[in-house]
């Protein structure tokens, strides 16, 4: 995806003192363009079932280590196709690379990225872009992005960004049957009823782009079951056992978005309580959060599993890896969900 040099991405990001998100986004082409390529051929045959993973990768900045778990880790075997979150293209805590299009071209496989925002705190960023992405083995027909309604103005936080929450749609031809494929980010500073908001407009945006295939939804649905604005919530919920219950146990009383999913016809991936996000807290600790979901809607699930990227957990690492030699508490943020989807 085209780049935005740096004075004219300052200039872009000064007119949000005055004016809206939604009008300097409306001046970006590259908010509205999904980033595909096709590098392989199909496989020969199409399977009964694929294995879906779905993986926010902390904007890819342990990319030779994500590389090595992907190819290493038997927990997320076989995977057919990634909804990833948090991927950068041209950020200098990533190295500057298009982390999508590296991923794909090491693994074979196509893919389609949408660009979330556009980071504005550090001049050393050849592009600042950051967004999701769509990964398959099969080949993408056509793909688009669905911009969510504004629930936080980005530019007025720490991080100071253009842009705003998306998901990235792709349909995809496994043996000549459509398949749909939808990453999703939801806004993390927010409450229930605004993720609310956003799922609301990405079940629409499906019935629209995607009708009369079976679909497979996931990401990072930020679903914390708190307004992710108030700070003070998070240290009041890890004090206490029963608010701790309740960001693993009780979520869809939290969060709307899963049984307005569940209404639409989605079966909702992990079904049971498993911690997906270790969100930190003073003196070591973390909140336990369930955050990452994969909802399938004409393919149901057969097996899956929560996949832990906590660096004890790496115990597959070939030795002399990059992976091996990783020295970090986490290899993401988050945990990885994998699930084998049943077709037609």
């Amino acid at each position: 995806m085209r780049g935005i040099p740096l004075e004219e991405r300052k200039a872009l990001g000064a007119l949000l003192d005055t004016r809206s998100q939604e009008e300097v986004m409306a001046m970006i082409p590259q908010f509205g363009e999904a980033e595909t390529d096709n590098f392989v051929p199909p496989p020969e045959t199409a399977p009964e079932s694929l294995g879906v993973l779905m993986f926010n990768m902390e904007r890819g900045v342990h990319l030779e280590e994500i590389q090595d778990f992907l190819r290493d880790c038997p927990d997320i075997r076989p995977f057919d196709l990634i909804l990833a979150n948090e991927l950068d293209d041209g950020c200098a805590r990533s190295g500057n690379k298009n982390t999508a299009r590296e991923l794909a071209s090491a693994f074979g496989l196509n893919y389609a990225w949408g660009l979330e925002f556009i980071e504005l705190v550090n001049d050393k960023n050849e592009k600042g872009f950051h967004g999701n992405a769509v990964f398959s083995r099969w080949p993408i027909r056509r793909a688009g992005v669905i911009r969510l309604p504004e629930e936080y103005n980005w530019y007025f936080d720490r991080q100071r960004r253009i842009g705003g929450r998306l998901a990235v749609f792709a349909e995809l031809d496994v043996g000549g049957r459509p398949l749909g494929a939808v990453s999703i980010h939801l806004e993390n500073r927010a409450d229930g009823p605004g993720r609310g908001r956003q799922m609301r407009a990405i079940l629409d945006a499906v019935e629209r782009e995607l009708p009369d295939m079976p679909v497979i939804l996931g990401g990072d649905l930020n679903t914390n079951t708190f307004d992710g604005r108030d700070k003070e919530d998070i240290g009041v919920i890890a004090a206490s056992s029963e608010l701790r219950r309740r960001c693993l146990e009780d979520v869809f009383q939290f969060e709307e978005l899963l049984p307005m999913a569940a209404e639409a016809g989605y079966e909702i991936v992990p079904g049971e309580p498993r911690h997906t996000r270790r969100k930190p807290l003073p003196g070591g600790d973390f909140l336990p959060l369930r955050l990452d979901w994969i909802m399938l809607r004409g393919a149901p699930a057969g097996e899956s599993r929560m996949v832990s990227t906590a660096r004890e957990d790496l115990t597959y690492a070939r030795p002399g890896s990059a992976l091996a030699a990783f020295t970090g508490a986490e290899l993401s943020d988050h945990n990885a969900v994998w699930a084998m989807c049943r077709l037609g």
